[in-house]
């Protein structure tokens, strides 16, 4: 026997297993980098997105998630009226205004 092998660790005795809290500390690490990295900004930012379709008024101008530029002429339960152009009016879902550009006082 070597002296470098007599001076390492012990080897485990037989039948002894790690502690199960350890296999599972990885798994635990990356679910918390997953829920402060990925979960929770997400669930920040759809909170802030319900806020501002709440407040959402006549006379705001908005951009839908399709793109279209409108101003609010009607606010309903589920659904606005944009104003695009002169003679045309729209009526969305209040799920797709996706940005609050701006409010007219």
């Amino acid at each position: 026997m070597s002296n470098a092998y007599a001076m390492g660790q012990a080897p485990m005795a037989q039948g002894a297993q790690p502690s199960p809290l350890i296999g599972m500390l990885p798994f635990l690490l990356i679910f918390f980098i997953f829920y402060f990295l990925l979960i929770k900004p997400q669930q920040k930012k759809q909170l802030e997105h319900q806020e501002m379709l709440k407040k959402l008024k006549k006379n705001d101008d908005v951009v839908t998630s399709g793109g279209i530029h409108g101003t609010i002429v009607n606010v309903k339960d589920d659904t606005v009226t944009l104003r695009v152009d002169d003679d045309c009016k729209l009526e969305v879902q209040k799920s797709s205004i996706a940005v609050l550009k701006k409010t007219h006082e």
